[in-house]
This record gives structure tokens, C-alpha cells and sequence, in this order.
């Protein structure tokens, strides 16, 4: 993006974005700013419903010129649940030029869409030597629905003046979603992470499509917009319109599965804000329940059925890449162990499943295992008996045996059943969605497949470098595109309710099987 490569290796990503507006400050003050989040609310649903707009962070937009909105399409329709998956959702999409006065209409059925709720829009301008995005202005425009039924699916349709999916000739654009359930019953999400733009990442999104998931969880490195990821501002590569490709390519699934984000190194963007995540926060909305929304956007959790997710935030404890390391001041780690206590004394709630980017452990030769992962939250994990850890970073498919105390509790066969409230946690790399692969220092081992290894050399990363290990944990590893999927099975009281996992291959064929059981409170 611009910054000398001798400068960027010390420099912390806030430091990074003051350089950066430093040097085009004057170019921004001509196209009258860069981030602005225009917010416009309003509107009702249900008998007490609204569409939240967001706290916009600069309320100045940059100056543009509005076209016939009845040539401008919108694009790139996402989903993701609020703070209450029962009755909150966030639609999000993208227009490619401004547009005038931005909406919604939803209804109960596909003839019954008289419900128009305004939306907000953010407007994210990149100028001209900021990578290579030339002088690129992206509009992401949002409706945050609140006062849902519960286990309801909802039609709706996006549009703006001179553009109203209501009319005849534009219902074919319209989409769907279903709100979570409010009681126990069995349910499927996915998960993957890496994916970027092109065919592989293309061809899961369709595999995960078949899955029929409630949900779909995104462990970080989303678009790859900044190719290198290293956290540095030196790659002249940034190109913020592979976002656009990117929320296009994504469409056929997100439009009607919620997909929840956790952000990667590769999502950090140094022009955008001090954090990083400026770009991502005008074109994703999340829960907003985390500790430090300022710093820590991709931080939440939320809760589907008798199942908690919490979506961590990896940069702050990074050791590998530490441009955002210690962002939070700990208050990350303390907010997260405050949601391991609250769900794991909750009593309608059995699983607790946890994802984010950087591995805690994996075998790869490119990433490995990060020491800052394993020292911050490890030992949370075990302590509060963390039912299954999911993972990127490294392009390929892992699963570990039961782990505790940084070793083997347990040997995790394929087809085998792990129990956390007495043995330990499972983790799973599956950062193989889309982006090119990477390699393992021992033979694939997975099902139909098996060349299975108890002795694997590897590495971790520590404050102090790469430190060599040889690890016994490593039971299956896939080296081509995959993702995970995840059935969730409900027991009554005292029964063992169960997670089936799933590693299922770009071609279909599942690579691995296990289950995580725990006794139904």
C-alpha cells in the first residue's frame, strides 16, 4: 500500500494508517474523506420491529453523483444474525454506484412484501496509490431487522429509488431467511476459512449450499483483497474492489445463510482505520456484544438452539504476525473467559464451539501452531471444557486427537467420540475453502485413506521465533480444498446430546468423522 518495506517491519498497524493518511491526506481532503458511514434508520416489522443503523464513525460523505436507480442492481447480498439469532438478522449488500434512499421490504410471504424499511449506508473510499484499487469509491448499504419470530422464514427484498424488488419484473430478486429456533431441536452450520476469490472457493460455496446449514462460520481471510497478509502496508498488491468479486462470488449462499465472519491477518487494511478493520466494518455488521467494539470489531458470540459460538479475534495475541498484537490490553481474553463461565453454567445450553483464524495447533510447514493462541486461551479452552475449536490459516484440512495439557489426552480415531467434560478439546483446521494449498511435513491421512503418523515434526510461533517440536496430536490431514460441517443433536436431560463433524472434500467424498458428546442439562 505504499509504505517503505524497512518501515513497515517495525511498525504496529495504527502506525501503518497514520503513514498512510499522512501521505494522501491531501488527496483525501479533495474527495472529501475516506471512511463515511451515512446512517439513515427507521421503519417497522413486526409490531415493535426496527431497522438499527449502526454508530456511524464520520457522518461527512464523499461527494457523488447519483445515476437512474432503475439501471443500478444491487449485488453481494449477505446475512448475519444480531446479538439474538432468534429474532434479530442484518441484511447487508452493494450497489456499484450511489444510489437514492436505500430499503428493504420483507414479509412472511413472497406476494406480502408492503414492509419497507429504510436502510443505512457506508460509504468506503480508496484512493489511487493505496495498492492498486485506482480511485475506487464502494457503497454497502445494511438493514439490521430486530422483533423477528423466532424459527420463521422471512422473504425480502433489496432495493432503492427507482429499483423496488415489489414490482413484477424484479421478483426474481428476492431472498430468504429463517430466524433461529427458540427451543432445542437438531440443526446443521458449516465452517471453513481462506477462501478468497476463484473456482475452489466457488465450488464450496455450492457444496455448503447443499448442506442446508442454519448457519455458516467464516474463520478469517475472507477476500484476500491484501494478498500478502502480513500485517505490513509495503504490499503493493491491496486491491480493494477483489471485494467486489468476492461479495458477488459469495451471494449464492450468504443471501440466505447467515455468514458469520471472524477476521484473519489477511483482513487487516491499514488505510482504513488504526485497528485494521475499517473496510470490514463498513461491509460486514455483527453482533456487537464483544468487549471492544473500537478495537475489536470481529469479536461476539451468539447462540443457536442449545449451541454457543464465540468468534475470537487472533491478531490481538499473535506472535507470527504482531501488527495488531495486543490491541485489546487483555480485555479480550477477560471477556472471553466471562463467556465461557456464562454459557458453561447456562442451563439450556450444552455445546460450546470456538473459531477464529490462527491455529492453536496444526502441522502445516507454512503457519504451524500459534504460541500466542496457545498461551492466552489454551488453557481457558481446558478449563472451561470447550467442546470444539475451529480454525484457519493454514490451506488445508488438520484434526487433532483430544488435547490437554499440550499433549495427547486422548488417541481421536476417525469414527471415535470424544468427551470434554472429562477428557479434553478437539481442533480443526479448515482452511482449505478456496485459496491455494499448502503442505504438511507427513503423508495425507484421512478416511478411506489412512497413513496415519505418531510422530510429526513441526513448529510454533513464540515472541521469540519459530521453536521446533515433534507433536503426536496430528490424527488426520487432507491437503486439498474442503470444509467442515457440523450436526448438532439435541438430547433430553441426562442423555448425551452430540456434535457429528464432519470433513467433507471439495469433490463431496467426506475425508473425516468424529463426535463430541456431553450430557443434555
Amino acid at each position: 500500500m505504499g509504505v517503505p518495506e524497512q518501515l513497515a517491519d517495525r511498525m504496529s498497524m495504527a502506525e501503518q494508517h497514520e503513514y498512510l493518511r499522512a501521505r494522501f491526506s491531501r488527496r483525501n481532503l479533495i474527495r472529501g474523506g475516506a471512511v463515511t458511514l451515512g446512517a439513515v434508520a427507521g421503519g417497522a416489522f413486526v409490531p415493535g420491529a426496527v431497522a438499527q443503523a449502526a454508530v456511524p464513525t464520520q457522518r461527512t460523505s464523499p461527494a457523488t453523483e447519483h445515476v437512474d436507480g432503475s439501471l443500478v442492481a444491487p449485488f453481494g447480498r449477505h446475512l448475519a444474525y444480531g446479538n439474538d439469532p432468534r429474532t434479530e438478522m442484518t441484511v447487508s449488500w452493494q450497489v456499484p454506484v450511489a444510489v437514492k434512499k436505500p430499503f428493504i421490504r420483507i414479509g412472511a410471504h413472497p406476494w406480502d412484501l408492503s414492509r419497507r424499511i429504510e436502510a443505512e449506508v457506508r460509504t468506503l473510499y480508496t484512493p489511487a496509490g493505496v495498492g492498486a484499487s485506482g480511485d475506487h469509491t464502494q457503497y454497502y448499504v445494511h438493514a439490521r431487522l430486530s422483533h423477528l419470530r423466532p424459527g420463521r422464514t422471512y422473504y425480502y427484498g433489496v432495493g432503492h429509488q427507482g429499483f423496488d424488488p415489489a414490482e413484477a419484473h424484479l421478483l426474481g430478486t428476492l431472498g430468504t431467511f429463517t430466524t433461529a429456533p427458540d427451543r432445542r431441536e437438531p440443526f446443521t452450520f458449516t465452517a471453513f476459512g481462506d477462501q478468497g476469490v476463484g473456482y475452489h472457493g466457488l465450488a464450496n460455496d455450492s457444496l455448503i449450499l447443499g448442506q442446508n446449514p442454519s448457519f455458516h462460520l467464516h474463520a478469517g481471510d475472507i477476500a484476500y483483497a491484501d494478498p500478502a497478509g502480513a500485517g505490513q502496508s509495503a504490499d503493493s498488491g491491496f486491491d480493494s474492489r477483489v471485494w467486489d468479486q468476492f461479495l458477488a462470488q459469495t451471494e449464492s449462499v450468504a443471501k440466505s445463510v447467515p455468514w458469520m465472519v471472524s477476521y484473519g491477518n489477511h483482513d487487516m487494511e491499514a488505510w482504513y482505520s488504526p485497528n485494521g478493520y475499517g473496510g470490514e466494518e463498513a461491509r460486514f455488521t455483527l453482533p456487537d456484544n464483544g468487549p471492544d467494539k473500537a478495537h475489536l470489531p470481529g469479536v461476539y458470540s451468539f447462540v443457536h438452539g442449545n449451541t454457543a459460538i464465540i468468534s475470537l479475534d487472533p491478531n490481538d495475541v499473535s506472535f507470527e504476525i504482531p501488527a495488531n498484537l495486543g490491541i485489546s490490553g487483555g480485555t479480550q481474553t477477560t471477556w472471553f473467559e466471562a463467556q465461557l463461565k456464562k454459557y458453561r453454567g447456562a442451563r439450556d445450553i450444552d455445546f460450546i464451539v470456538v473459531f477464529f483464524h490462527h491455529c492453536a495447533y496444526c502441522t502445516s510447514t507454512s503457519h504451524a501452531s500459534e504460541g500466542g493462541v496457545r498461551q492466552e486461551w489454551v488453557p481457558l479452552f481446558e478449563k472451561y471444557t470447550v467442546d470444539l475449536v475451529i480454525n484457519g490459516h493454514n490451506h488445508q484440512y488438520e484434526r487433532t486427537d483430544v488435547i490437554k495439557d499440550n499433549k495427547v489426552a486422548k488417541k481421536l480415531a476417525i469414527g471415535d467420540t470424544a468427551y470434554p467434560e472429562t477428557e479434553g478439546v478437539v481442533y480443526v483446521t479448515a482452511g482449505a475453502a478456496g485459496r491455494s494449498l499448502y503442505a504438511f511435513s507427513a503423508p495425507d491421512s484421512y478416511e478411506g485413506h489412512l497413513n496415519e503418523r505418531d510422530s510429526v515434526a513441526s513448529f510454533v510461533n513464540t515472541k521469540d521465533g519459530k521453536v521446533d517440536e515433534t507433536v503426536a496430536w496430528s490424527r488426520v490431514r487432507y491437503l486439498n480444498y474442503s470444509f467442515l460441517r457440523v450436526d448438532v443433536e439435541p438430547a433430553a436431560r441426562g442423555h448425551y446430546a452430540k456434535l457429528k463433524v464432519s470433513g467433507i472434500a471439495e469433490t463431496g467424498d467426506r475425508i473425516d468423522h468424529f463426535t463430541v458428546a456431553r450430557r443434555a442439562k
